[in-house]
């Protein structure tokens, strides 16, 4: 296949593009290298022939448009988006205009490609173009498919029970949550009115190598190794369902070969946990690792990194609690996460303890 990916220099992208090329696919990324994205991320890509980087901006109609024309996709996998709750308070704008109109100009730019695809393929040997008039009829004649890959906080909050399934109702409580509504909303709705095969995807929290720094965990082992107070909301009540973002790569794979047009699939890791609870569990890794001498740290004995968490004002409209029930994607095209999270998270902490010159070159950017 020729995958267009965007956002593939970011955390999930990059999961993704080298997943892809790993497996014989053609990869375009099309990534705007902003705080998110990051060539480092990339760099052991920069000679294989399967992958090319495009930098590009999705708002840019004129270059989505000769992406498409050059490239010739067979799936687009929609991943670029301004991504971070605390940023969206500050300057909603930015999420505005990546999330929405970015989304709405990749659009257009798929549906004339998916068009022209569909004239070449109804040409007949005599010239003559065969389909009918409206694409959406020739929807079963086309391999093209556009994955849209949103988040859970489109639905909002949840109490202590319950799961978002993917009929739950929309209730975004954030600029970034409502901005990715409201593209999910324009997604399905090129499906609906021009027969786009568009598949939209909502995954949980994401954890793993190369997260972007102003994340949680990257923040906890940052602010740990470095002596700061390590920040949490409120009283650290909060739950979030984490998935390693390997996990969501494949997932993300299984839906782009399996899934149906028009359809939305939820991704979760079924590992719920408050963030005082996930907080704790990086600082006794962390302190794991002073005891054996993996990492040095100029502390007098038997004091933990676990000292340094200080409670900080909750955020503004913050979500209490979210939970994935991923229960149809295993059902209908044989996807659940695969990784413990046990091994995850302790593999993720070990990632960037040895990998510090790439966070703390992030940091400083």
């Amino acid at each position: 296949m020729n995958v267009l990916v965007t956002g593939g220099a970011g955390f999930i992208g990059s999961s993704l593009v080298k997943r892809l090329v790993a497996e014989g696919h053609q990869v375009l990324n099309v990534d705007r290298l902003s705080f998110t994205g990051c060539r480092q991320t990339i760099a052991d890509l920069d000679s294989n022939p399967a992958h090319e980087l495009l930098q590009a901006d999705i708002c840019d109609a004129a270059a989505m448009t000769r992406a498409f024309s050059e490239f010739r996709p067979d799936w687009v996998m929609h991943l670029a988006a301004e991504s971070h709750v605390d940023r969206s308070i500050h300057d909603p704008a930015s999420f505005i205009q990546t999330n929405i109109v970015g989304t709405y100009t990749l659009l257009e730019a798929a549906r004339e490609h998916w068009n022209f695809r569909i004239s070449e393929a109804g040409v007949s040997e005599e010239g003559e173009y065969a389909p009918s008039e409206h694409p959406s009829s020739d929807l079963r004649d086309s391999a093209f498919r556009f994955l849209h890959v949103s988040t859970d906080e489109v639905y909002g909050s949840l109490g202590e029970t319950g799961h978002f399934t993917e009929s739950t109702r929309y209730d975004p409580h954030s600029p970034y949550s409502a901005s990715k509504a409201s593209s999910d909303h324009l997604a399905l709705a090129w499906y609906h009115t021009y027969g786009l095969p568009v598949i939209v995807t909502h995954c949980s929290n994401n954890y793993g190598p190369y997260q972007f720094s102003e994340k949680l965990i990257p923040v906890v082992i940052s602010k740990a190794l470095s002596g700061q107070a390590i920040p949490i909301y409120g009283r650290g009540e909060n739950v979030r369902d984490w998935l390693h973002v390997d996990d969501h790569a494949d997932a993300l794979l299984t839906v782009a070969s399996k899934g149906e047009p028009g359809e939305t699939y939820n991704i979760g890791g079924n590992n719920e946990l408050r963030n005082i609870d996930l907080v704790q569990m990086l600082c006794r890794l962390l302190d794991e690792c002073v005891e054996s001498g993996k990492l040095k740290a100029d502390r007098r004995k038997g004091k933990s990194f676990a000292e340094q968490i200080t409670f900080v004002a909750d955020r503004p409209g913050h979500d209490f609690r979210y939970a994935i029930d991923a229960g149809k994607i295993k059902r209908e095209l044989s996807w659940e996460p695969r990784r413990d999270h046990q091994v995850g998270l302790r593999s993720t902490v070990q990632w960037y303890l040895d990998n510090q010159s790439w966070w703390k070159t992030e940091i400083a950017e």
